[in-house]
């Protein structure tokens, strides 16, 4: 059976984030891309920031990163058989975890102290990792969703499934089998 997956939007483009009252944050298109170019394999997911719960990693194929006309993009494989894998695939399923955040470093920014709070846009930066969180800096605009690799046959093979161990157990009841 192929294993679930999680994937979503860890950044969009331009999205605003209210960096704790202090200022305001967003992301120009592009600016992930050098330091996923020159460094992407060395990228983590983690369990809310916290570097001793790795849920994936790309230098392991367990995480996939990807920049596009709308963010950065992420997939992710934990494990299904640790813990804290089947933890992440339960927190997620359930929409109890839904967010997504990220670490990073700015090497290249603009400031904009014209409104009632400074504006940071972040034009450069060099990415660590992303976490599965409750409450992200960027709030709905970053996604957490739970794909199982056989969703496209999954709901007909599944009901299949159902109708044969329903036809087995009464089977068993009635000691035909």
């Amino acid at each position: 059976m192929p294993e679930p997956f999680i994937s979503g939007y860890a950044i969009q483009w331009q999205q605003p984030a209210n960096i704790g009252g202090f200022f305001i944050e967003r992301f120009q298109k592009g600016s992930l891309d050098k330091s996923i170019r020159e460094n992407g394999d060395s990228v983590v997911a983690c369990w809310a920031h916290d570097t001793s719960r790795p849920l994936a990693r790309v230098s392991n194929g367990s995480l996939q990163i990807k920049t596009d006309n709308i963010g950065l993009w992420y997939a992710l494989t934990p494990n299904p058989e640790s813990p804290m894998g089947q933890e992440a695939i339960a927190s997620v399923e359930s929409g109890l975890v839904d967010q997504v955040s990220i670490s990073f470093y700015s090497e290249a920014e603009e400031w904009d102290d014209t409104g009632d709070l400074p504006q940071r846009l972040v034009t450069q930066a060099g990415l660590v990792e992303l976490s599965l969180v409750i409450f992200g800096a960027y709030g709905k605009a970053t996604t957490a969703a739970l794909t199982r690799s056989d969703t496209a046959m999954g709901n007909a093979a599944a009901a299949m499934r159902r109708v044969r161990e329903k036809a087995e157990a009464a089977h068993r009841l009635r000691g035909i089998v």
